[in-house]
């Protein structure tokens, strides 16, 4: 499968956040809903990068009324020292059994140096208070990323 298209329905799974409370995906959604992005690895220079850029973005991004959630398969306590790390103000997703990463079809087989494994393919997913995709990245550059994610938000419905 690859990664869901505008119009898909998510379902209102439970997941684990990195404080290790369980929650349903549409209770960490914004007013009008949330930008739900996936990434490979904690603290890694991509991911690090994202996630900064969505970190000194987060206030603006929850003045339109979305709330800013990022997945990985990394545990609550790698997300816990990530968060710490860099300063992170949004919440985590630890999908270890990467069954939120498969609903959303970012759950493929990736190649470095020749070995081939299962892995989360960098994507964002722009869901309506409804869990509704209304725009979707399937393979993000993370330069500019979230300026772009912040243009298409304010010119959601």
């Amino acid at each position: 499968m690859s990664v869901v298209e505008e119009g898909f329905k998510a379902k209102n799974q439970s997941v684990i956040l990195e404080d290790g409370s369980k929650k349903r995906l549409k209770d960490l959604a914004g007013k009008k809903g949330l930008v739900l992005y996936f990434y490979p690895r904690d603290n890694t220079p991509g991911c690090t990068k994202e996630a900064c850029s969505f970190r000194d973005h987060n206030g603006d991004i929850k003045k339109l009324g979305y709330n800013v959630v990022g997945v990985s398969a990394d545990s609550v306590e790698s997300h816990q020292k990530f968060i710490a790390k860099q300063s992170i103000n949004f919440p985590l997703i630890s999908d270890e059994s990467s069954e939120l990463c498969q609903q959303f079809g970012v759950w493929t087989e990736k190649n470095m140096y020749g070995k081939k494994f299962m892995g989360i393919q960098r994507a964002t997913l722009v869901l309506d208070s409804d869990l509704k995709v209304i725009r979707a990245w399937p393979k993000v550059k993370v330069d500019n990323h979230t300026k772009e994610v912040m243009e298409a938000i304010k010119g959601a419905k």
